[in-house]
């Protein structure tokens, strides 16, 4: 530790060497990174994890956190995504109730504010890798200055592959699961204490709380569960001193004396691998059961080679994603939000070029790995261990060695094995200022590197602040990902950019032909264009790739009600509600067919359906109205309307609609309130002044009738009924002046 502390002396003055200092630089640095992402939206699956996520909510109970997924589903369902994480989601919940709804700021900070407290804590854990604490043979604890670790936390605070995790609020998961990893860790370094007699052994409080910040951390993230992996090669290779190199060169020289070969140097190491297996066993366990089901069910787009029918090519892609995961924290500079969907067409031959990064990246892995196991430096032998391990230890879960993953290549799951990057790194500019006599250069080349990173991370979150930039950003990178382009014409759909958004839809469509999603949202704009022959043809394909899905069920139903086929249209609503039983938009458009054929109680059945399954479903209340209204049944429209404004109490269609059954049942009066608090809550829409002046009319309240006749026509000069009931009631006012 001393060499290397000497080695970087050039690029680390010793002057900031003290603890506090470090972890304030360290902080600081961290915060001015990512600080740009402050006051960004709600982006990409922040609207499920959060916006959508009735968990957030106060109204429901703290218990269902811990029976949901992340995203709020049910984890008992066949179609729950499985992820597990309910401290993560009480946060998310924390967060909503202080900051009174759904305002993005306060869920950044907390964001930017967690990963500057493990950049500064890294500054202990690095301390510990690079041998900050050193056990010596009398049992004494050493506390040497920790410029190695410095340097490497600086290069974690400032690593752009970071973005996702901090910019995105979803990737808060990664973030305390880093965080309590991380304590996992340092508690289980505490579990060694000193003892002048008997050697280095250790405390069981530890690494009992140790396994318990362990289960925390996978409570955040399943990720967390390998710390206690990563404990176990630090007890036995770094505690225990467990020497490869010896044990080969014993076995070569047939040496008799093998019973101590290999055996670590460390009292109780078997009790403690006995609670860190029982530990992680009852962890999957208890996992496993919460589970309910099976594993998630994904697609061959979220990660095509999983899907391969070759093994060699499944275990060609495998590695290939494995490189690209290099290349990013080699390289940060091409970053994208979603690597799926035809962003890394695969490896199907030996012969493709990209093969050689798989070579590339497993000589260096085995020459890192040979130098880890074998060195006669236990120095060194100990830095390269702790970083290979937590380079690829905390990567298993994502590797699809185990199971299937749901992506390609994720920036998020690179957090933690960047902090592993981060040590091998250090090391690799220590040694090169130990054999090199161009000090300046290298200390210059550290210090661009730490710039430029910095520099890319202010980019990166500026990117991360809306939408439009993230989608946008991601062309340049993939342009090849059909999600990309179904992601920035979604964008532009909602904000009304219909011709724009199709141009994306249509490319999206192109690159995956399977792309079921896009093409329900292109069939629907085609819809409202009235294209309605390309929009069924859209739709129907969509639904015979993929026959549950049940938005597109129904959206083919309103097209092919549009088209007057009216038994498809039916066919096609059932189905929908067949594959999704609570699906009221799907039972109100039925209404709506039913109405059309005047199959009426069918009609009134559905909309009462589907305001049974979403009681703030206006659009059903109101159908429901003006159908009985118009039926001539006034008592049970008045029962119906009062019964949806108790539950929708500040909806002013509503409260036009019964207005219009009031004034009907000659209940001027109640008529003329609701009519005035319409027009109050929604003052420029003529139907509400015409149909108050038609009310005024018949009350025989003739100048308020003309006052409210004439904003309408203001309003709507070309409504045909208000203007002849205008001239009536001019005649009529004429005739009494005349009278008079």
């Amino acid at each position: 530790m001393a060499e290397l502390d000497a080695d970087l002396d050039h690029i680390i003055p010793s002057s900031v060497l003290a603890p506090f200092w470090a972890k304030l630089v360290v902080g600081l640095v961290s915060l001015l990174c990512f600080a740009r992402s402050y006051d960004g939206d709600f982006v990409f699956d922040d609207s499920e994890a959060i916006v959508n996520n009735k968990d957030l909510r106060a109204d429901t109970p703290l218990g269902d956190l811990w029976r949901h997924d992340f995203w709020g589903s049910r984890l008992s369902s066949n179609t729950s995504h499985k992820s597990y994480r309910p401290l993560t989601v009480l946060t998310f919940r924390i967060n909503y109730y202080l900051s009174g709804g759904f305002y993005p700021v306060g869920f950044h900070v907390v964001n930017i504010l967690l990963h500057a407290g493990i950049s500064v804590l890294l500054v202990d854990v690095f301390s510990v890798l690079f041998g900050g604490l050193q056990y010596t043979s009398k049992g004494r604890r050493v506390h040497l200055a920790p410029r190695a670790s410095l340097l490497a936390a600086l290069l974690f605070a400032v690593h752009p592959v970071h973005t996702e995790c901090v910019a995105g609020v979803v990737g808060r998961a990664d973030l305390l699961c880093a965080l309590f990893f991380l304590l996992s860790f340092l508690g289980y370094c505490k579990a060694f204490r000193e003892s002048n007699k008997e050697g280095t052994h250790s405390s069981t409080f530890w690494v009992l709380l140790s396994i318990f910040l362990g289960a925390v951390a996978m409570l955040c993230k399943e990720q967390g569960i390998t710390v206690l992996g990563l404990n176990a090669v630090f007890d036995v290779l770094v505690i225990g001193k467990l020497s490869v190199l010896e044990m080969i060169q014993k076995v070569l020289r047939k040496d008799r004396s093998l019973e101590n070969v290999g055996v670590p140097r460390s009292r109780g190491l078997l009790s403690r691998m006995a609670l860190l297996t029982a530990g992680g066993a009852g962890m999957l366990y208890v996992r496993w059961r919460i589970m309910g089901t099976g594993p998630p069910a994904f697609t061959e787009v979220d990660n095509p080679a999983s899907f391969a029918d070759s093994m060699l090519v499944r275990a060609i892609n495998y590695n290939y994603y494995y490189s690209l995961n290099a290349w990013l924290l080699l390289c940060p500079w091409w970053l994208c939000f979603d690597w799926s969907m035809g962003c890394i067409p695969l490896i199907k031959s030996i012969g493709d070029w990209r093969v050689i990064a798989l070579a590339a990246l497993w000589l260096c892995l085995i020459g890192l790995i040979c130098q880890a196991l074998c060195s006669e430096d236990s120095r060194k032998r100990r830095i390269l261990t702790l970083g290979l391990g937590f380079l690829v230890i905390p990567f298993l879960p994502a590797s699809n060695l185990f199971f299937r993953v749901g992506f390609v290549v994720a920036e998020r799951v690179l957090y933690l094995p960047s902090a592993g990057y981060c040590v091998l790194l250090t090391f690799g500019f220590g040694a090169l200022s130990k054999h090199s006599k161009k000090k300046k250069l290298i200390a210059t080349m550290v210090l661009g590197i730490l710039f430029t990173n910095m520099l890319r991370c202010v980019i990166r979150s500026e990117e991360w602040r809306s939408e439009d930039q993230l989608f946008r950003s991601a062309l340049s990178v993939c342009p090849l990902n059909a999600k990309v382009h179904y992601n920035i014409g979604k964008n532009l759909a909602d904000k009304g950019n219909q011709t724009a958004a199709i141009k994306y839809y249509r490319e999206a469509v192109r690159l995956n032909p399977k792309y079921v999603h896009a093409m329900n949202n292109l069939g629907n704009i085609l819809k409202e264009r009235n294209k309605l022959e390309e929009a069924e043809e859209l739709l129907s394909l969509a639904v015979q790739i993929q026959p549950d899905f049940a938005a597109a069920w129904m959206n083919l139903g309103i097209v092919q009600n549009s088209l007057k086929r009216f038994e498809a249209a039916e066919q096609s609503y059932r189905t929908a509600i067949k594959h999704r039983r609570k699906y009221p938009d799907c039972y109100y458009n039925l209404g709506r067919l039913y109405a059309d054929l005047n199959r009426h109680v069918d009609a009134l059945n559905a909309w009462r359906n589907a305001t049974v399954l979403k009681p703030e479903h206006s659009l059903a209340w109101n159908n429901m109205i003006i159908l009985l209204d118009n039926t001539g049944n006034l008592a049970q429209a008045e029962a119906v309307g009062r019964e949806a404004l108790e539950l929708i109490p500040n909806d002013h269609s509503l409260m036009f609609s019964l207005a219009n059954v009031l004034g009907k049942s000659q209940k001027y009066k109640e008529s003329e309130a609701l009519f005035l608090k319409a027009i109050k809550a929604n003052p420029n829409t003529a139907s509400y002044h015409g149909n108050l002046a038609v009310l005024y009319h018949r009350w025989g309240h003739f100048h308020s009738a003309k006052k409210h006749y004439e904003i309408s026509l203001k309003l709507e000069p070309a409504a045909a009924g208000t203007r002849e009931n205008y001239s009536l009631l001019r005649k009529k006012l004429e005739q009494r002046r005349k009278g008079g």
